[in-house]
């Protein structure tokens, strides 16, 4: 007896040890580097020579530790969670208000119709200075944090409003932000619905707009993804599932760890499988977004029209750490029913590396047609004036559009919809605009240059080559003005959307989108020629 005890002792011990050998090593070594990082912290708090924080010292210890990965990796505290509950509730108590945070103030940048900040009388435009009893540039934390507070709490707000001061007193309010802000049935009977958010209620506000777009006569739909940044993919599935069928596979993830590889089906009857379909996505498009377009794209069930998407295709997870913290770790990645990795960036050492169009890889849709991996959805049919050039990208990193377009109805008292003409042309005044405002656009090549002459002035060649590197810095000056004008076009979209939405909220720039939009043309083009719409999906 004593002997079969010892010979099942031995075979446990063997398997448990065959078990975790490929973890012994790991082990060790972040046990070891916890011990030193500890050792390190503890000697740093009680001994540097100034005074220091230890959980200021920490929280940028942590956010070092996960530069090094992927920008989605990322440790939470209590109110970044529940800012992430929020967001895919789609409803908060607040002002209903999209802002900019600037070191001097906190910038109105767009309104929610009949919202707390709506009722209260603030303009997109408008700078708030003080909140409360507490000036915005002498606070150091998140300021736009103080707008936040219970159902029916007053605030007053201390504001500059084209050059002159206001005060406002606003009471807070319950905030639905729908998923679906905008629908309408066109005249060529096409339904065309906007989805800017995947929350909770994405997919039932899909399907209630598209039936309501059916009973009024609709033939064929335009779902507008635009500037969707994604949120939930349970809502990625089932938005999708109103034009696909029970039982099809919209997306799977695959990851080291074998739990997280995952298929994700739709579950439910598809509203609609034979109506003509097609997605509008841009640049702004991300996750959830690609998910959809890709799936219909994949399965041949609908025409992507646009400009290529965001590529966001990494799946986080959150991780509960102590005292109410999180940690949203990235643990796979996302996948189209082809194949086709949504991913356009991989991480190494904090760097972030884009593949080359020549090293994507090939797939095929359900009907046979070419798809590629490696960067976010290729749309079927690409617009040029949805394409973001690095011009674009900078001036409104800057918010001179946004600025500009505030400026403009500043400027023009009295302005409204039905006064202003959206064929109007703002190029002259743009430029002097921006010119004032002292915007120099500094290109890769330019950076290239000057890296140049500062490795020709430490080798001793500067002298040799300047005259060179100046007449090559003005030919580049001379194409970079070539730039403007080959960008003039999408400026000219862009400034008219800031203007409608000063003038009418976002309502109007659907509008104008519906009415002139080049985008919305090309869909419904497509959408009413059935041999094209066909040809286009590869059948026969």
């Amino acid at each position: 007896m004593k002997r079969l005890k010892l010979l099942l002792l031995t075979s446990i011990v063997a398997i448990t040890t065959y078990g975790f050998t490929s973890y012994k090593n790991d082990f060790f070594e972040i046990a070891k580097q916890i011990e030193i990082f500890t050792n390190l912290y503890k000697e740093v708090n009680m001994n540097y020579v100034d005074e220091v924080n230890p959980a200021e010292l920490m929280n940028t210890a942590i956010e070092a530790m996960l530069e090094d990965l992927d920008p989605y990796t990322v440790y939470w505290d209590e109110q970044q969670i529940q800012n992430a509950r929020i967001r895919n509730s789609g409803s908060y108590t607040g002002i209903g208000a999209e802002i900019i945070t600037t070191p001097q103030s906190i910038v109105i940048q767009n309104l929610i119709k009949d919202s707390p900040a709506d009722k209260a009388g603030l303009k997109i435009g408008d700078e708030i200075t003080r909140i409360g009893d507490i000036e915005v540039k002498n606070y150091n934390e998140d300021a736009g944090e103080l707008l936040k507070g219970a159902p029916d709490s007053e605030v007053v707000l201390k504001l500059n409003r084209n050059s002159s001061i206001e005060t406002v007193t606003l009471k807070r309010g319950i905030v639905k932000e729908k998923a679906v802000p905008y629908f309408k049935l066109l005249e060529d009977k096409t339904a065309y619905i906007v989805l800017s958010q995947f929350t909770r209620s994405a997919s039932s506000e899909v399907i209630e707009a598209f039936q309501e777009l059916k009973k009024e006569g609709a033939t064929q739909v335009i779902l507008d993804l635009r500037n969707n940044p994604g949120g939930l993919l349970s809502e990625a599935v089932n938005v999708s599932n109103v034009f696909i069928e029970k039982g099809t596979t919209i997306t799977f993830t695959k990851s080291a760890i074998e739990k997280y590889n995952q298929s994700y089906t739709t579950q439910n009857k598809a509203i609609d499988t034979e109506i003509p379909v097609a997605v509008l996505i841009n640049e702004n498009s991300a996750s959830a977004s690609e998910i959809v377009s890709g799936s219909l794209q994949d399965l041949d069930r609908g025409v992507v029209i646009g400009s290529r998407s965001y590529g966001k295709g990494l799946v986080q997870r959150p991780k509960k750490l102590n005292y109410g913290t999180q940690a949203k770790i990235t643990i796979s990645r996302y996948y189209t029913p082809s194949g086709r990795c949504i991913q356009a960036l991989d991480y190494l050492d904090g760097k972030s590396i884009r593949k080359d169009e020549s090293e994507y890889t090939e797939f095929k849709t359900k009907n046979g047609r070419s798809v590629f991996d490696g960067g976010g959805i290729k749309p079927d049919i690409e617009v040029a004036i949805e394409k973001e050039s690095k011009l674009i990208k900078a001036l409104k990193q800057d918010n001179l559009i946004f600025d500009f377009s505030v400026n403009y109805v500043n400027q023009n008292k009295g302005l409204t919809l039905d006064d202003f003409k959206s064929n109007k042309n703002f190029s002259d005044e743009f430029q002097k605009f921006i010119d004032v405002k002292g915007f120099k656009f500094e290109s890769d090549t330019d950076k290239k240059i000057e890296e140049l002459k500062a490795t020709a002035t430490s080798e001793d060649y500067l002298k040799s080559i300047e005259s060179s590197l100046t007449e090559l810095q003005k030919q580049l000056n001379k194409e970079k003005e070539k730039a403007f004008q080959k960008e003039e076009e999408t400026l000219q979209k862009l400034i008219t959307e800031g203007v409608l939405r000063k003038l009418g909220y976002d309502e109007a720039v659907y509008t104008y989108y519906t009415e002139e939009g080049e985008v919305i043309k090309e869909a419904s083009s497509v959408l009413k020629n059935s041999n094209r719409y066909r040809e286009v999906l590869g059948y026969e």
